[in-house]
């Protein structure tokens, strides 16, 4: 039978658990199907408590026995928790649980993973651990016994006792739940240590598997920088005295920030050159600093309840971001950003799973773990530093730090800490954490030469989004810039405050009509509607000051040629944009990764979703053939500039993972897809065989297989890391992503039946039918192959591992914006599989979400 019918939990009935936990006490005994828990807790009643019912979650745990102060107790016991009697005074409950670490393949909770024992509890995973009040706003001093026959015996804390088979730990820092970590294994560690700013030293660990030592020399050296850059940039010292990473294949998440023990999907700890490219190095060092910088911004300091996710997430994805701005290239980072962001976020907020930063409800809280809630929650937080400045944004932040170390808090305690800190009133941008929906802002000007007057005029609008019809003005801070004729910037970034519907900004004494930068550095997370002349996007194309605006001129130039074609079957490829990206492409004072990023084009989902707000249905394989037109043009009239770029491009050092090298890997990898495009993939040939690093060899071969030119390229590659995992996903994926339109879902099929293909490990799983979601011609197949594949596995997956199926479902949020057919084709999948008998209630909900809009 289907789980219970989904429960919707409101903000609004928040009300504190009735009892403080002074100390938790927690013995496990490993067994692959039979651990035993041994849970004892302290509990002391609140006098004033608006719920004095003793409840504790748990869910999936065999009691065994539990008393009250010694005595033995009765329990009333459900499918997700259990009630008792309580005395009014404080009292010590003890109870024993058995649990199957083995057979849990939903990986929450304490599971295992190729023989090693890890757990997940973030969100409501330690529930399936033993009973309690599984909640953020509980937090508790852990003291944890492990017994076992294994020689790696992990948790939280510090370690305060070990011997044969056993260990102890101590945390001294009150947590929550979901923060608890426990890891048991075949382990061997990648040490090193750390002194912090008040000259403490800290023993730095990260565990593996034997045989993967060889892959955490810059995961150390990523966390070491992080370490040192959150005491240089916002005053944070590490709090314990051992900080600990373990590498872990099986993992629904990236990684996850427990206190002390960072628990990593091993994609985001492992790292090697011959393995690892570029863009795995950027985005390990990113993880290894966001689950650290958690420590404070997650950690000492929590979230209330769920609804407030954000608050830590948001935070601390955009301290991330500055790290990374600072390790690498701020302007590079900022449109990497805004790509990510365009392509994730504005679809979940233009959507059917559309909600607030803050949710005001949700049935299941796993299915809000969104690029609205993190990527967006970012954008808020980047808003407001801009806003207040730089010198009030570290104010702030210290009160923050000062006022609510130890708390669970909410989003109005963190307003409240920047109201009192700078004085402003921020009622109206509070509107940010409750307002879905992506705003539009509308822009038009005014020269009067007479006076040398020059006029914005800008409107705001936020379209109706699920449960919200009627948006409210948002804070917009817009930077703004202005150019002369010339090219000559005559005003400097300059933030302006939008906080009407309509409001006008007048600019004087100006000696002619200005040409303006609106908007830079994406100052906030709007969609720009304004008429712009093909000649004024290629003067900010060659003269803006703004990196940012300027790559911007550039990718509004592709997205009106891409829609000129589409719309007008007569039009080819816009000739004078791309004679004058050439211009920037052959710049040498620019970076080689800002110009790389120049190179990329609008994906086709999103000129899909343009279409669609234009009021034209796209056609899948349509925008698919415009794409390789403007690509196939591009590197026909660029032929004779693509040695010198090529050569420009080359590294001739060894390889390091930096920010210059990869950079011009970048450049080189967009040459050779150009050139793949005359010579039958001869350069990748020749690249593919000499490569001495993943990320040449993995790009010769995409090049191969988009020339239909890989079948033996691919079963050298099989056969020279068939015994990587990582390097085998990435094998799997590029498959399909390389793949034209009429063969991807063919070859997705074909590669669940390879031994290699393992449903049950997520990131196999993600790789294949991740990147089949993420192929949007061949997804939205007009025969429905796609639709119907992804659903097949789908339903597959839904009994083993709820928490990846049903944030696989977001493939099919888009189907509003295709024809009758299309739209037919995806609903008869999402019905098939709500019609499942035994449905998950996370993938319930977000079907049902997706299917009602």
């Amino acid at each position: 039978m289907k789980d219970a019918a989904p429960q919707t939990i409101y903000l609004k009935d928040y009300t504190p658990f009735g009892f403080d936990v002074e100390e938790v006490h927690l013995t496990f005994v490993l067994s692959p199907r039979a651990t035993r828990v041994k849970s004892r807790i302290r509990f002391v009643p609140k006098p004033d408590a608006a719920d004095p019912v003793f409840f504790l979650h748990g869910e999936e745990l065999s009691l065994i026995s539990a008393t009250i102060n010694g005595v033995a107790v009765t329990p009333e016991v459900t499918d997700t928790g259990l009630t008792c009697p309580a005395p009014a005074e404080p009292f010590t409950w003890e109870a024993e649980v058995e649990i199957s670490p083995e057979t849990n393949t939903a990986l929450e909770g304490l599971y295992m993973s190729n023989g090693m024992y890890c757990t997940q509890c973030e969100a409501e995973g330690f529930r399936k651990i033993t009973f309690y009040p599984d909640r953020p706003d509980v937090m508790s001093v852990f003291t944890v016994r492990i017994e076992g026959d294994l020689p790696v015996l992990l948790s939280n804390g510090n370690p305060t006792g070990q011997g044969a088979g056993w260990a102890e730990w101590h945390d001294p820092w009150p947590k929550p739940a979901y923060l608890f970590a426990l890891v048991a294994g075949e382990l061997v560690n990648h040490p090193d240590r750390f002194t912090t700013m008040s000259g403490k030293d800290v023993e730095l660990n990260i565990w593996v598997r034997p045989g993967d030592e060889h892959k955490c020399a810059f995961g150390m050296d990523a966390l070491k920088r992080s370490m040192t850059w959150d005491e240089e940039v916002y005053g944070r010292e590490y709090d314990l005295d051992i900080f600990n990473i373990v590498a872990v294949d099986d993992f629904n998440m990236g990684a996850m920030e427990n206190k002390g023990l960072n628990v990593f999907n091993s994609s985001c700890v492992l790292a090697s050159p011959d393995t690892s490219t570029d863009m795995n190095f950027e985005r390990i060092e990113a993880i290894i600093a966001h689950e650290y910088f958690h420590n404070w911004t997650g950690n000492r300091i929590t979230c209330r309840d769920w609804f407030q996710l954000c608050l830590k997430e948001g935070l601390t994805v955009f301290r991330d971001a500055q790290f990374t701005a600072d390790m690498r290239s701020a302007e590079v980072k900022r449109i990497e950003d805004v790509i990510d962001l365009r392509a994730r976020q504005f679809p979940e907020d233009q959507g059917p799973l559309s909600h607030p930063v803050r949710p005001e409800s949700f049935q299941e809280i796993n299915n809000f773990y969104t690029s609205t809630v993190y990527e967006k929650g970012a954008e808020v937080i980047g808003m407001l530093k801009r806003l207040v400045g730089d010198e009030a944004y570290a104010k702030a932040l210290d009160l923050y730090f000062e006022r609510h170390d130890g708390e669970a808090t909410t989003i109005e305690a963190w307003l409240k800490v920047f109201e009192d800190a700078t004085g402003r009133d921020l009622t109206q941008f509070k509107r940010w954490y409750s307002q879905s929906g992506t705003p539009r802002l509308s822009v038009r000007d005014e020269w009067d030469g007479d006076t040398t007057t020059y006029r914005l005029h800008l409107s705001q609008m936020t379209p109706p989004t699920p449960g919200q019809d009627q948006k409210l003005p948002q804070v917009l801070p817009i930077n703004l810039g202005l150019l002369s004729p010339n090219g000559d910037e005559v005003l400097p970034t300059t933030l302006l405050e939008m906080t009407e519907a309509d409001q006008t900004f007048t600019f004087e004494g100006l000696g002619a009509r200005p040409v303006p930068s609106i908007l830079r550095g994406f100052s906030a997370p709007v969609v720009l509607e304004r008429d712009v002349s093909t000649s004024e996007l290629t003067f900010l194309l060659a003269h803006d000051t703004d990196a940012f605006n300027r790559w911007e001129a550039s990718r509004t130039l592709a997205r009106q040629s891409m829609l000129g074609m589409l719309t007008d079957p007569t039009k080819g490829p816009d000739r004078d944009w791309l004679a004058a990206l050439l211009k920037v492409l052959t710049d040498t004072s620019l970076e080689p990764a800002y110009r790389a990023l120049m190179l990329g084009l609008p994906g086709q989902s999103e000129i899909a979703q343009l279409l669609h707000e234009r009021g034209v249905t796209p056609d899948p394989d349509m925008i698919w053939i415009a794409t390789e037109a403007h690509l196939q043009t591009r590197a026909e009239l660029w032929q004779a500039q693509l040695p010198m770029l090529a050569n420009e491009a080359r590294v001739t050092v060894p390889y390091v993972p930096d920010a210059e090298q990869s950079g011009k890997r970048s450049l080189g990898m967009a040459v050779m897809a150009m050139q793949n495009r005359f010579d039958d993939g001869k350069a990748a040939a020749a690249q593919f065989a000499a490569a001495d690093n993943m990320t040449l060899q993995l790009s010769a071969l995409g090049c191969l297989i988009r020339v239909g030119a890989a079948g033996q390229a691919l079963q050298d590659f099989e056969t020279q890391w068939a015994h990587d995992r990582l390097v085998m996903d990435k094998w799997f994926g590029l498959q399909i992503s390389a793949s034209t339109p009429d063969k991807a879902v063919a070859v997705a099929r074909t590669l669940t039946e390879h031994p290699g293909f393992d449903l049950k490990n997520p990131n196999r799983f993600r790789a294949v039918f991740g990147a089949l979601a993420a192929h949007h011609a061949a997804f939205h197949s007009a025969d429905g192959s796609g639709y119907a594949l992804l659903a097949d596995w789908l339903i597959k997956l839904d009994p083993l591992n709820p928490q990846t199926t049903a944030r696989m479902t977001s493939a099919f949020q888009s189907w509003k914006r295709y024809d009758a057919d299309r739209q037919a084709k995806i609903h008869a999948q999402l019905d098939r599989i709500l019609a499942q008998p035994s449905l998950s209630r996370d993938t319930t909900e977000m079907v049902t979400r997706i299917r009602q809009a």
